[in-house]
Protein backbone atom coordinates (compact mmCIF):
# COMPACT_ATOMS: atom_id res chain seq x y z
CA UNK A 1 0.00 0.00 0.00
CA UNK A 2 1.26 3.14 -1.03
CA UNK A 3 1.74 6.26 1.68
CA UNK A 4 -1.37 8.81 1.15
CA UNK A 5 0.02 12.66 0.80
CA UNK A 6 -1.55 15.21 2.55
CA UNK A 7 -1.59 18.74 0.99
CA UNK A 8 1.26 19.51 2.67
CA UNK A 9 3.34 16.80 1.66
CA UNK A 10 2.21 17.36 -1.71
CA UNK A 11 3.11 21.21 -1.95
CA UNK A 12 6.40 21.34 -0.12
CA UNK A 13 7.74 18.20 -1.60
CA UNK A 14 11.25 18.83 -3.19
CA UNK A 15 11.47 17.58 -7.31
CA UNK A 16 14.25 17.85 -9.14
CA UNK A 17 14.13 19.62 -12.05
CA UNK A 18 16.27 21.57 -15.28
CA UNK A 19 16.67 25.24 -14.81
CA UNK A 20 16.48 25.53 -18.59
CA UNK A 21 17.19 29.63 -20.10
CA UNK A 22 16.39 31.28 -22.77
CA UNK A 23 14.72 30.25 -25.64
CA UNK A 24 14.53 26.61 -23.55
CA UNK A 25 13.14 27.84 -21.21
CA UNK A 26 10.69 30.11 -23.10
CA UNK A 27 9.36 26.92 -24.92
CA UNK A 28 9.77 23.90 -22.21
CA UNK A 29 9.42 25.82 -18.24
CA UNK A 30 11.22 23.73 -16.17
CA UNK A 31 10.69 20.47 -16.55
CA UNK A 32 11.72 17.39 -14.52
CA UNK A 33 14.92 16.02 -14.48
CA UNK A 34 13.69 12.17 -14.61
CA UNK A 35 10.69 10.89 -16.66
CA UNK A 36 10.06 10.06 -20.28
CA UNK A 37 9.42 13.00 -22.94
CA UNK A 38 8.50 11.89 -26.40
CA UNK A 39 9.28 13.94 -29.31
CA UNK A 40 7.61 13.23 -32.68
CA UNK A 41 6.85 14.69 -36.52
CA UNK A 42 7.04 13.83 -40.42
CA UNK A 43 10.46 13.95 -42.15
CA UNK A 44 12.54 16.41 -43.24
CA UNK A 45 10.89 19.03 -40.35
CA UNK A 46 14.19 18.43 -38.11
CA UNK A 47 13.43 16.48 -35.37
CA UNK A 48 16.88 15.19 -35.54
CA UNK A 49 18.31 18.93 -35.05
CA UNK A 50 16.41 19.26 -32.41
CA UNK A 51 16.96 16.42 -30.53
CA UNK A 52 20.62 16.99 -30.78
CA UNK A 53 20.02 20.42 -29.72
CA UNK A 54 19.03 19.05 -27.08
CA UNK A 55 21.15 16.77 -26.25
CA UNK A 56 23.81 19.88 -25.87
CA UNK A 57 21.01 21.73 -23.75
CA UNK A 58 21.16 18.41 -21.70
CA UNK A 59 24.56 18.50 -21.33
CA UNK A 60 25.21 21.22 -19.17
CA UNK A 61 22.85 19.60 -16.47
CA UNK A 62 24.84 15.77 -16.47
CA UNK A 63 25.99 12.99 -19.25
CA UNK A 64 23.79 12.25 -22.25
CA UNK A 65 23.65 9.59 -24.63
CA UNK A 66 22.00 8.98 -28.65
CA UNK A 67 20.89 6.23 -29.19
CA UNK A 68 21.07 6.16 -32.99
CA UNK A 69 19.10 2.99 -33.72
CA UNK A 70 17.89 4.08 -37.40
CA UNK A 71 20.76 5.91 -38.87
CA UNK A 72 23.57 4.49 -36.58
CA UNK A 73 26.79 6.48 -37.17
CA UNK A 74 25.47 7.60 -40.58
CA UNK A 75 26.84 10.67 -42.53
CA UNK A 76 23.45 12.37 -41.81
CA UNK A 77 24.05 11.91 -38.08
CA UNK A 78 27.82 13.16 -37.96
CA UNK A 79 26.69 16.13 -40.06
CA UNK A 80 23.68 16.82 -37.26
CA UNK A 81 26.64 16.43 -34.25
CA UNK A 82 28.99 18.98 -35.93
CA UNK A 83 25.77 21.11 -36.24
CA UNK A 84 24.40 20.55 -32.86
CA UNK A 85 28.87 22.01 -31.74
CA UNK A 86 28.67 18.32 -29.49
CA UNK A 87 32.61 18.30 -29.89
CA UNK A 88 32.28 21.72 -27.55
CA UNK A 89 30.35 19.22 -25.14
CA UNK A 90 33.77 18.20 -23.08
CA UNK A 91 33.24 14.36 -23.31
CA UNK A 92 29.41 14.73 -21.89
CA UNK A 93 27.97 13.33 -24.81
CA UNK A 94 28.25 9.81 -26.35
CA UNK A 95 26.93 8.59 -29.47
CA UNK A 96 25.82 4.89 -29.73
CA UNK A 97 25.40 3.48 -33.04
CA UNK A 98 22.37 1.37 -33.05
CA UNK A 99 22.37 -0.16 -29.30
CA UNK A 100 19.76 -2.21 -28.30
CA UNK A 101 17.45 -2.17 -25.48
CA UNK A 102 18.38 -4.72 -23.21
CA UNK A 103 22.11 -3.89 -23.93
CA UNK A 104 20.93 -0.03 -23.19
CA UNK A 105 19.42 -1.16 -20.05
CA UNK A 106 22.77 -2.63 -19.07
CA UNK A 107 24.62 0.44 -19.74
CA UNK A 108 22.04 2.24 -17.93
CA UNK A 109 22.46 0.11 -14.59
CA UNK A 110 26.42 1.02 -14.43
CA UNK A 111 27.80 3.55 -12.19
CA UNK A 112 28.40 6.73 -13.60
CA UNK A 113 26.08 6.17 -16.58
CA UNK A 114 24.44 8.81 -18.88
CA UNK A 115 21.83 10.47 -16.80
CA UNK A 116 19.93 11.80 -20.27
CA UNK A 117 19.41 8.91 -23.25
CA UNK A 118 17.37 10.12 -26.44
CA UNK A 119 16.24 6.64 -28.50
CA UNK A 120 15.95 7.36 -32.14
CA UNK A 121 13.61 6.38 -33.13
CA UNK A 122 10.90 4.45 -31.00
CA UNK A 123 9.59 2.27 -34.32
CA UNK A 124 13.32 0.82 -34.52
CA UNK A 125 13.14 -0.64 -30.41
CA UNK A 126 10.95 -2.87 -31.47
CA UNK A 127 9.02 -2.40 -28.30
CA UNK A 128 5.20 -2.88 -26.77
CA UNK A 129 3.99 -1.15 -24.45
CA UNK A 130 4.43 -3.10 -22.06
CA UNK A 131 7.60 -3.01 -22.65
CA UNK A 132 8.10 0.27 -22.41
CA UNK A 133 6.32 0.54 -19.10
CA UNK A 134 9.22 -1.77 -18.16
CA UNK A 135 11.78 0.26 -19.56
CA UNK A 136 10.72 3.45 -17.67
CA UNK A 137 10.35 1.24 -14.38
CA UNK A 138 14.16 0.05 -14.45
CA UNK A 139 14.98 3.29 -14.79
CA UNK A 140 13.07 5.85 -12.68
CA UNK A 141 16.78 7.83 -11.83
CA UNK A 142 16.95 8.54 -15.59
CA UNK A 143 15.51 10.87 -18.32
CA UNK A 144 14.08 8.84 -21.26
CA UNK A 145 14.12 10.67 -24.52
CA UNK A 146 11.87 9.00 -27.76
CA UNK A 147 11.87 10.28 -31.00
CA UNK A 148 9.50 8.73 -33.16
CA UNK A 149 7.88 8.84 -36.54
CA UNK A 150 4.31 10.37 -37.46
CA UNK A 151 1.59 9.52 -39.63
CA UNK A 152 0.52 12.85 -40.08
CA UNK A 153 0.36 14.41 -36.93
CA UNK A 154 -0.32 11.37 -34.72
CA UNK A 155 2.90 9.11 -33.58
CA UNK A 156 3.03 6.60 -35.93
CA UNK A 157 1.77 2.86 -34.57
CA UNK A 158 -0.35 1.95 -31.96
CA UNK A 159 2.53 1.43 -29.31
CA UNK A 160 4.15 5.14 -29.84
CA UNK A 161 0.67 6.65 -29.21
CA UNK A 162 0.67 5.23 -25.65
CA UNK A 163 4.09 6.37 -25.12
CA UNK A 164 3.45 9.54 -26.23
CA UNK A 165 -0.05 10.02 -24.19
CA UNK A 166 2.38 8.93 -21.26
CA UNK A 167 5.08 11.15 -21.24
CA UNK A 168 5.18 14.12 -19.32
CA UNK A 169 6.65 16.47 -21.96
CA UNK A 170 5.42 16.20 -25.51
CA UNK A 171 6.83 17.98 -28.43
CA UNK A 172 5.69 18.06 -31.80
CA UNK A 173 8.15 19.19 -34.82
CA UNK A 174 6.96 21.09 -37.54
CA UNK A 175 8.47 23.12 -40.12
CA UNK A 176 11.67 23.06 -37.97
CA UNK A 177 9.60 24.42 -34.87
CA UNK A 178 9.44 22.53 -31.94
CA UNK A 179 5.85 22.73 -30.19
CA UNK A 180 5.81 21.72 -26.11
CA UNK A 181 2.53 20.26 -25.81
CA UNK A 182 3.37 18.29 -22.80
CA UNK A 183 2.92 18.94 -19.00
CA UNK A 184 5.76 21.50 -19.23
CA UNK A 185 5.94 24.42 -21.14
CA UNK A 186 7.04 28.51 -21.24
CA UNK A 187 5.57 31.65 -22.13
CA UNK A 188 6.03 30.68 -25.61
CA UNK A 189 5.51 26.91 -26.00
CA UNK A 190 8.00 26.90 -28.76
CA UNK A 191 11.65 26.62 -30.21
CA UNK A 192 12.80 27.60 -33.28
CA UNK A 193 14.91 24.32 -34.59
CA UNK A 194 16.53 26.30 -37.61
CA UNK A 195 15.34 29.87 -38.45
CA UNK A 196 15.92 30.46 -41.75
CA UNK A 197 14.18 26.88 -42.85
CA UNK A 198 11.32 28.01 -40.33
CA UNK A 199 10.89 31.22 -41.54
CA UNK A 200 10.47 29.95 -45.15
CA UNK A 201 8.45 27.64 -44.00
CA UNK A 202 5.86 28.92 -42.21
CA UNK A 203 5.97 32.67 -43.89
CA UNK A 204 4.97 35.82 -43.18
CA UNK A 205 1.81 34.68 -40.98
CA UNK A 206 3.69 32.18 -39.53
CA UNK A 207 2.67 33.50 -36.20
CA UNK A 208 -1.29 33.02 -36.54
CA UNK A 209 -0.34 29.20 -38.18
CA UNK A 210 1.33 28.27 -35.44
CA UNK A 211 -1.62 28.92 -33.13
CA UNK A 212 -4.04 27.06 -35.59
CA UNK A 213 -1.47 24.07 -35.22
CA UNK A 214 -1.16 24.13 -31.75
CA UNK A 215 -4.95 23.71 -31.35
CA UNK A 216 -5.13 21.02 -33.58
CA UNK A 217 -3.24 18.92 -32.01
CA UNK A 218 -3.83 19.29 -28.28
Amino acid sequence: MVRALSVNDLLTMKRDVLPLTGAWAEAFGEPERTGVWFIWGNSGNGKTSFAMQLCRELTRFGRVAYDSLEEADSLSIRRAVMRAGMEETRGRFVLLPGEGMDELSVRLKKRRSPDFVVIDSFQYTGMTYRDYIALKERHRDKLLVFVSHAKGTRPAGGAARSVMYDASLKVWVEGYRAFSKGRFFGPRREYTVWKERADAYWGAGGEQEQDNNNNQNQ
